[in-house]
């Protein structure tokens, strides 16, 4: 008798422990993960056990972009080759570098737009705004390219190499003055900045460690002529250095070694990786346990994420609609969710910029704030201006082309980029199944992460309905 008990015990268990996260728990990791999710995915992933599902996403991570990068971006760069130029030379020079850049950020957005492996374009984003950089400084769109495709390549691998490469990356000795830290003139900007912002943190060192590690670092500065980095150990002090209390003929390595051993390190990038896929508040004792998950991996940010998107925190009530959409996260969802693609990407470069979020252009060294800063009376009213702009669209292509054609030449160029936006909301309500009753409500539990918090109005039409959805302001969060 007691062993069949024991066995039907063994195959309730079993049972319970194959049963899938569901639709909600399904919707809240890809969403989390990426920019968006369809109905199609969220069914797939909701058969899935939260180990299952997150295995499944870590295991599908790209290291490379799809996109083709534009051609002007690939060519080389000379921190010489503004010299000797005339000043109209130098402004040409300059202009050039803008549209460069400016490709360079229409390049990332389709990228992050058609990317079938969207958590490596989110932890691309989340690198880049804690290893800042700036076109704006770096005046290099290829160097900016470089860095950014680095970002990728280590974007979920492991940490410590990460640090390592980002520190003799030309875009990051450029953007942090590395470039001229030399013996007997070394510069603490970049000291500063990796003890500070990439490692320990705010209170995690002393003015004589920045002073003591800017020694170590000096002599990595790049070739002028081909923007490479390179060790001049003609620059470098190879005298003893004292940093955190272990002393020694350090060089930047071994400074970097002696930060990643400290268990502040750890636990700052945890708590970072927290406010980015949790919550607002991190739960102190919760980020020290997977801050030990992550020292013990041997700096695997791929184990991190896994101990991260598996944890109860992560799928807690509480911590759900908690977080609100970046720019970013707001533009590229909104146009992978409704399945647009535009034919140029530029304008919502412009959108993103206006919205706070300009990538590869951080606003300073701690970049983006990020969390409720992303809102404010000016960033909703643009928001909310964006998608009824998109609804709008579906409403504007019904015009007959007679009364296009007796339109102005400058209203058809603009009719063309709108319809180069266009969706279909009947055909996108079709994906669900069943009445108009339950398709209302599939729609509403895909797009909504929370309850709305205007009073929906009675259904008239798809278009209608949908325009409900995403002007309420239950859309803007996640």
């Amino acid at each position: 008798m007691r062993w069949l008990v024991l066995t039907v015990f063994l195959l309730i268990s079993s049972v319970a422990g194959a049963a899938g996260m569901g639709y909600d728990e399904a919707r809240h990791l890809l969403n989390r993960t990426g920019f968006s999710a369809s109905e199609s995915e969220v069914q797939e992933y909701a058969r899935l056990t939260r180990q299952q599902a997150v295995t499944k996403l870590l295991d599908g991570v790209r290291l490379e972009a799809q996109t083709p990068v534009p051609d002007s971006i690939g060519e080389g760069f000379q921190l010489s080759r503004l010299k000797d130029k005339t000043e109209e030379e130098r402004k040409a020079l300059l202009k050039e570098a803008v549209l460069q850049g400016i490709n360079l950020r229409a390049w990332w957005y389709q990228e992050m737009l058609d990317t079938p492996s969207p958590l490596t374009e989110k932890m691309t984003l989340f690198w880049h705004n804690h290893f800042v950089s700036s076109q704006q400084k770096v005046k290099s769109p290829v160097l900016m390219y470089q860095q950014n495709v680095l970002l990728r390549k280590y974007a979920l691998g492991n940490f410590g190499d990460l640090l390592h490469a980002i520190s003799i990356d030309p875009a990051m000795i450029i953007y942090l003055d590395n470039v001229s830290n030399r013996k007997n003139q070394p510069n603490e900007n970049f000291a500063r900045e990796v003890m500070e912002l990439f490692t320990l943190g705010e209170g995690g060192y002393s003015e004589q460690d920045v002073k003591e590690a800017a020694r170590a670092f000096t002599g990595w500065s790049l070739d002028r002529d081909s923007g490479q980095f390179r060790n001049y150990l003609r620059l470098h002090d190879d005298g003893i250095k004292v940093v955190l209390g272990q002393s020694g003929r350090f060089d930047g390595d071994a400074v970097l070694d002696i930060l990643l051993a400290q268990p502040r390190t750890a636990e700052l990038i945890t708590r970072k990786l927290w406010l980015e896929f949790i919550s607002p508040i991190p739960d102190p004792l919760e980020v020290k346990r997977l801050a030990g998950v992550f020292r013990s991996s041997g700096y695997d940010i791929k184990a991190l994420m896994r101990a991260l998107l598996t944890s109860d925190a992560f799928y807690a009530k509480q911590n759900r609609a908690t977080l609100v959409k970046s720019p970013v996260e707001f533009i590229i969802g909104t146009l992978q969710q409704f399945d647009i693609q535009p034919e140029n990407m530029r304008p919502f470069l412009f959108v993103g910029r206006s919205l706070g979020q300009d990538v590869f252009g951080p606003p300073n060294v701690k970049g983006w704030p990020g969390g409720d800063s992303w809102i404010n009376s000016n960033t909703l009213l643009i928001r909310k201006q964006f998608l009824e702009r998109l609804m709008r669209d579906q409403e504007m292509r019904k015009e007959s082309r007679a009364q296009l054609k007796a339109q102005n030449r400058n209203f058809m160029r603009g009719q063309q980029r709108l319809t180069a936006m266009y969706f279909d909301s009947d055909v996108w309500m079709a994906q669900f199944n069943d009445t108009d009753m339950q398709r209302q409500d599939q729609a509403e539990r895909l797009l909504l992460a929370a309850t709305p918090v205007n009073k929906l109005q009675p259904f008239n039409n798809n278009l209608e309905f949908i325009r409900q959805l995403v002007l309420d302001p239950a859309y803007q969060i996640k």
